[in-house]
């Protein structure tokens, strides 16, 4: 009678198989799942523009506020960034961390370039005629609850500095400030009502709160002088 035919599968190729099955890396996490969340600036400081050297860039430019008053130079830019790594690529000299965020003084000697919200030359960001752009505090447009809105502010040396804030229904609010950044007033039309409606101002810290009506707009000296 014919013996039953077996295979034997050497003791080493076993070996190999289990360990090339244990050994399979899982698949890479995409960039966008290995992504941090999106940085939370603190309220300790005093964010201004949408990035710094340029529009969309991770660091920003920092105001005066309690914790960086002893920081400011006029011959420099304080800038913020979420990392070390990030402020020494800007070149300046990096000067402190505060609650997360490494400051970089930058010397104003560079090159302006579009977003940096210096009112340098006509350094606008990228898409609009603005210097610089941020969110301000602001309450009361049609009963609108205490939030933020988006701002632009225009620098135009001897004619005075715009900020402009962005409201619902594509409505825009103008208010002006003289050279020097002191509040003049607000842009006011017949048409809409605001014509009759009162206007005022007064200081909080480094910032001017200005009314027109209910409206309320906090603006840093910051962001209407550009540091």
């Amino acid at each position: 009678m014919r013996g039953e035919l077996r295979l034997t599968v050497p003791w080493f190729v076993l070996i190999l198989a289990a360990g090339c099955g244990a050994g399979v890396p899982s698949a890479p996490a995409t960039p966008a799942a290995a992504e941090q969340a999106a940085f939370a600036w603190p309220s300790s400081l005093t964010v201004v523009g949408d990035g710094y050297p340029g529009p969309g860039a991770a660091c920003r430019r920092i105001g005066e506020s309690a914790a960086t008053v002893d920081l400011l130079d006029d011959s420099a830019a304080l800038v913020g960034c979420p990392s070390a790594e990030e402020a020494a690529r800007l070149g300046g000299k990096v000067l402190t961390e505060i609650d997360g965020v490494t400051l970089v003084s930058v010397p104003n000697d560079r090159a302006a370039k579009p977003g940096e919200g210096d009112g340098q030359g006509d350094a606008t960001v990228a898409g609009t005629s603005y210097n610089a752009t941020a969110q301000i505090a602001c309450a009361g447009y049609k009963g609108a609850a205490a939030g933020t809105c988006d701002a632009g502010v225009i620098r135009n040396g001897s004619d005075g500095i715009t900020v402009e804030v962005s409201l619902p229904g594509s409505v825009k609010r103008a208010i002006f400030f003289k050279p020097d950044g002191s509040f003049l007033t607000f842009s006011t039309a017949e048409a809409d009502g605001t014509a009759a409606m009162p206007i005022s101002a007064k200081r909080k810290g480094d910032a001017t709160v200005a009314k027109l009506g209910t409206e309320i707009y906090e603006i840093p000296d910051a962001f209407v002088l550009g540091g």
